[in-house]
């Protein structure tokens, strides 16, 4: 089977964050019975562009070849040009927003099945960013029927009911988990009382609600170290951070490190105690799973699929209403010692264990493509 992906950033883009290690993660897992020919741009989220081969296909893995399209102005027509040389089977749209690389492929390729991947964008908290612009765009798509010509793709049960609140039920929407990226259980750092090392790992801007863990260490008396880690995708909203950051006390530390690749990644949280991470909405969270994967106990809202973590001693959702859960979540964690940390630790490493099952995951995927 031939699936045609379309998708604004591949690899080695990487700022984009979530969408691409998605796919990423899929075209390595189902390396059987797919072709995947995947249709993208050849720049990053923030404009830089990458070191590839323009409009020709790249082979990337055994069964993927990648086509990287102009940035500055890419062609429709060269990705109906190669859907019709190819013939694929499943033309598998990431995204809702983009003109070039979700809407046209949607309307301009009538040969194939089509499947959208609204990747989170449907999530009453994503809406609620830019949301009249949104609002008016989803109007449009109704208005041409476009949710009648394909079918959907939900990551989960929760996501499944924001796409039919969005465009009825009578629309047909598979359900297929992301497949996360695997990491291996690292020797916790040392921990001592009164000491607390946290990590994010996210693209900042308001979805992301870095000012909120801000906010809250102002209140926090122990010694503690808050490494950010991520590309700047609202400038403005991080101004607001770094006011916050300038009214903190001096037992805060709180250093940004930019972007980081994601082979870097599992090196940050081997220094960190705890990932933390309030967003206001996540389809998957791929930077959880490889948090927890590690032993890093998370702090996160309720608004992402790691819910329940304070149960199984493996982090704790906090409200967004106020400071005040996300200080007491913070606190519970310095005040921990070795021992206790360490409990905690391996119950993460448990809990990311039991939230995956790849054979499942395949199997949601086989059955949403051979459908």
């Amino acid at each position: 089977m031939i699936v045609f992906i379309t998708i604004p950033w591949f690899y080695p883009a990487y700022k984009a964050g979530g969408p691409i290690q998605s796919i990423i993660n899929m075209v390595g897992e189902l390396d059987q019975n797919f072709r995947f020919k995947i249709f993208c741009s050849n720049s990053d989220v923030d404009g830089t562009m990458l070191n590839v081969l323009t409009v020709t296909w790249t082979k990337y893995n055994n069964s993927t070849e990648v086509y990287y399209a102009s940035a500055k102005k890419p062609s429709i027509k060269s990705a109906a040009k190669e859907i019709k040389k190819l013939s694929p089977d499943i033309i598998f749209i990431n995204g809702i927003y983009s003109w070039y690389f979700n809407f046209l492929p949607l309307i301009k390729s009538s040969q194939a099945r089509k499947i959208v991947s609204v990747r989170g964008m449907l999530h009453p908290g994503a809406l609620s960013q830019k949301s009249f612009k949104k609002k008016m765009y989803l109007l449009f798509w109704k208005a041409l029927q476009l949710h009648r010509k394909c079918d959907f793709h939900a990551s989960n049960e929760e996501e499944k009911k924001y796409i039919e609140k969005v465009f009825g039920k009578k629309i047909k929407i598979f359900i297929a988990q992301n497949f996360p990226k695997k990491i291996n259980r690292q020797l916790p750092p040392e921990k001592n009382p009164g000491v607390l090392k946290l990590i994010s790992v996210a693209l900042i801007s308001p979805m992301k609600n870095h000012l909120l863990v801000l906010q809250a260490l102002q209140f926090c008396i122990e010694h503690i170290t808050y490494n950010i880690y991520g590309a700047i995708k609202d400038l403005e909203y991080w101004q607001h951070c770094l006011k916050q950051i300038e009214l903190l006390p001096v037992n805060i530390s709180v250093k940004y490190h930019g972007d980081i690749l994601p082979t870097n990644v599992e090196s940050a949280l081997s220094q960190s105690h705890v990932f933390i991470l309030p967003s206001k909405s996540e389809n998957f969270g791929h930077a959880f799973y490889e948090a927890l994967s590690a032993g890093k106990p998370v702090i996160t809202s309720s608004n992402t699929p790691w819910k329940n973590l304070k149960v199984s001693s493996a982090g704790i959702n906090v409200s967004l209403e106020n400071t005040n859960e996300m200080v007491d979540a913070i606190n519970c964690f310095a005040a921990m010692g070795k021992e206790e940390y360490n409990v905690w630790s391996l119950s993460a490493n448990m809990y990311a264990s039991k939230s995956v099952n790849f054979e499942e995951i395949k199997r949601q995927y086989e059955e949403m493509f051979f459908a």
